[in-house]
């Protein structure tokens, strides 16, 4: 890498770009739905029932299926999360959490697809909107 003035210029394009983020509205909702969430009392108590089950259920998940009520715990661990996750608190925090991570999906498409069609983009997300051929860098869609 070679330091100059244009990395300079960039490093500090890149600190605008982080900070207008953090001003985003979208931003202040998830900083705000997480807060909520972690000083949530419910979600606390839930949260502890669902790690109970889910410790009790990792204990027996290596035997399968020979294990002791291993479809009741792993029933169990199921229903505790899926519980946790449909509280306002959490739900809420989701859906923010996944308008940011669009945000930033698309902030790091456009910087790879500016520079060029061949680089791959990794979202991380099967939820990832991407245009026919971005991120494949290949031939595989045959156009």
């Amino acid at each position: 890498m070679i330091i100059n003035e244009e990395l300079f210029c960039l490093e500090d394009q890149c600190q605008q770009v982080v900070q207008r983020i953090r001003e985003s509205e979208t931003f202040r909702a998830y900083l705000i739905s997480k807060r909520v969430m972690n000083h949530s009392d419910e979600v606390e108590e839930l949260k502890k029932d669902f790690l109970t089950k889910k410790a009790s259920f990792e204990q027996i998940a290596d035997y399968g299926k020979y294990a002791p009520d291993f479809r009741e715990k792993q029933r169990a661990v199921r229903a505790a999360k899926r519980k946790l996750d449909l509280t306002d608190e959490v739900s809420e925090f989701r859906v923010n959490e996944t308008q940011l991570q669009g945000i930033l999906d698309e902030i790091g498409q456009q910087l790879a697809s500016g520079i060029s069609s061949e680089i791959k983009i990794n979202a991380g997300s099967p939820f990832f909107e991407t245009s026919k051929h971005a991120g494949c860098g290949g031939n595989c869609h045959a156009s």
